[in-house]
């Protein structure tokens, strides 16, 4: 995975994991209305300083596992 950073909420905390839900607006192809897209990304939370509602910030890095491409950077709000 490239270097992304992605910005979302802490859905589940688990051993050294998170999911995280991310949120994307975009433009519907058809119709022109503006669209909120949600996707869940696993990433790996090292010391598990993360807990549930946490807004965090997680950047992309070497696969750590099957599902996990990214680690988390920064916690914005608790």
């Amino acid at each position: 995975m490239a270097n992304k950073n992605l910005q979302g909420k802490v859905l589940k905390t688990f051993d050294k994991t998170i999911s995280v839900e991310v949120e994307n607006i975009v433009k519907h192809g058809v119709y022109g209305k503006m669209v909120r897209k949600f996707k869940k990304i696993l990433s790996h939370d090292e010391s598990g300083e993360a807990k549930v509602g946490d807004v965090v910030v997680i950047e992309g890095c070497a696969p750590i596992s099957k599902r996990k491409s990214f680690r988390l950077k920064s916690i914005i709000t608790k």
